[in-house]
């Protein structure tokens, strides 16, 4: 199945939820994506690293218009990214189609 990256991110940045197909298609295409790349990384600087998002999607938001958007910005994003926050789901969709 071919997914619309554009459609998703569309959705994402708008806090809605992919169906759950095209979740698992997107989960599927960016393991593939982490598979290919190396465990440790040589990033050039700048680089923004980012951490404990905890599922605050409007924090997410809020970063990306205080630090930049992609792809003009670079982004680690060293995990905790779910569990506490109320929009886990749409803060994973979201870090989930900027990687794709």
């Amino acid at each position: 199945m071919t997914l619309n990256l554009d459609k998703c991110l569309e959705l994402a940045r708008s806090r809605q939820v992919l169906d759950e197909l095209d979740f698992f298609v997107m989960c599927d295409y960016v393991t593939e994506i982490l598979l290919e790349e190396a465990t440790v990384l040589t990033i050039a600087s700048p680089v923004t690293v980012c951490g404990d998002i905890h599922g605050q999607f409007y924090d997410l938001l809020h970063l990306f218009e205080i630090g930049g958007e992609l792809p003009h910005v670079k982004y680690i994003f060293m995990g905790d990214y779910v569990d506490r926050g109320y929009y886990s789901l749409e803060t994973l969709t979201l870090l989930l189609c900027l990687k794709a």
